[in-house]
């Protein structure tokens, strides 16, 4: 395994809310449904195995008004269909009883619904991965990808250490003003290339070939935490009714394994595919993002919520007024900054934000091209999915 970071789950594995998502709003048949569902028992038994800790906390999700009732049956249906077990309806009053804090006028219960340390997850794999023979360089990004008649050769940059076979060296700054010496290196051959390059997706992909879309636009979620003697407000998780116009699930109150409480995140579009900060600003990024025909496409169909996420970012009375419809006792002053992700939503050429996860496989590579929530609960299951397309039957 080739990871261009110095350590594993410092990007979207790692900066996610935690959460083990049960399937509740998932197309039925679709890839996020079927592998969703899937990963929820690879997951829950790996974390056993490893001794991973694993909250299921139960989850619901809130109506506050009758204008949001039809939305949350078709979520409660798509539940049923895709086989969540033990979810059901509850009115105000049951609400409470769940949720003392939380108000409306009908929720869904999932109590299968989780929360889980994913760094730890990732954490463990690596250790799987070195104790079957397998290796992981850290600190190595993959800057190309050759296929030849003997297998896939990969074009390295590699901070920091020694190369095996190097074809040139020079120096860039490192963050603390000190220099890092970056190699470059050739390894390979490789009988199979599986590509999960999340944010950096569609990039890789071009390296073999690959039609450009869809092309990754990237979205920030900020987060806010609840200080510590205002956990009290939230048992579980609480989400609100999402528009299913959007891949995204709206601004929510989170428990997280280390007793944090979340609130968050937004999606306001981001100026840089790892930028987790409002002023930072990756030139290229940003020029790709602009120049891809699908995003303004996208914008001119959305500007509305744009502005509104917009808003979000800058106001945190906007932000937590978001939250405070279903937990009215929230407050302004209950909340302090915390931390950012960024998801790597895809965006087809006609503007289509994609929803569901995309594979693509040509001769010896097979790239991710869109992992999205549910990504984290269904990795698992992905890997057994991919497995299973591109790994041969052994001989009977």
């Amino acid at each position: 395994m080739f990871e261009k970071e110095p350590d594993v789950a410092r990007h979207q594995t790692g900066r996610n809310s935690g959460v083990v998502h049960a399937g509740l709003y998932y197309v039925p048949g679709s890839l996020k449904a079927t592998l969703c569902r899937r990963g929820v028992g690879l997951l829950r038994e790996f974390c056993d195995t490893h001794d991973i800790r694993y909250d299921e906390c139960g989850k619901v999700v809130v109506a506050v008004d009758d204008s949001e009732l039809e939305r949350l049956a078709a979520i409660e249906k798509r539940a049923q269909a895709n086989g969540v077990p033990r979810t059901r309806m509850l009115d105000a009053t049951e609400l409470r009883t769940i949720e003392p804090h939380a108000r409306g006028v009908a929720a869904l219960h999932s109590p299968t619904t989780a929360i889980v340390d994913y760094p730890g997850v990732a954490q463990a794999l690596r250790k799987e991965i070195i104790a079957a023979g397998g290796s992981v360089r850290t600190g190595a990004e993959v800057i190309g990808v050759d296929e030849r008649p003997d297998g896939v050769h990969l074009r390295l940059t590699v901070a920091g250490s020694a190369s095996a076979r190097p074809n040139g060296t020079h120096e860039v700054a490192a963050q603390d003003g000190g220099r890092v010496s970056v190699v470059s290196e050739r390894v390979g051959p490789f009988d199979l290339l599986i590509a999960c390059a999340g944010l950096q997706s569609d990039l890789v992909a071009t390296f073999t070939g690959e039609d450009p879309s869809p092309q990754i636009v990237p979205f920030r979620g900020d987060y806010w935490l609840l200080r510590p003697q205002r956990r009290d407000l939230v048992r579980g998780l609480i989400y609100p009714v999402p528009d299913p116009r959007y891949p995204f699930l709206g601004i929510h109150l989170t428990k997280r394994i280390d007793g944090e409480v979340l609130v968050g995140p937004n999606a306001v579009l981001a100026t840089a595919r790892e930028g987790y900060t409002v002023g930072t600003v990756q030139a290229s990024d940003l020029r790709r993002t602009l120049a891809w025909p699908g995003f303004h496409k996208m914008a001119r169909t959305h500007w509305k919520t744009g502005a509104k996420e917009i808003l979000h970012t800058v106001s945190k009375r906007a932000f937590v007024a978001e939250a405070r419809r279903y937990v009215p006792e929230l407050r302004t002053t209950d909340v302090v900054r915390g931390p950012a992700g960024v998801r790597a939503q895809a965006v087809a050429r006609d503007g289509n934000l994609v929803d569901d996860f995309v594979l693509s496989h040509t001769g010896r590579v097979l790239h991710v091209r869109n992992a999205p929530s549910p990504g984290a609960t269904a990795s698992l299951a992905i890997a057994e999915h991919i497995v299973s397309k591109v790994v041969p039957e052994p001989a009977s």
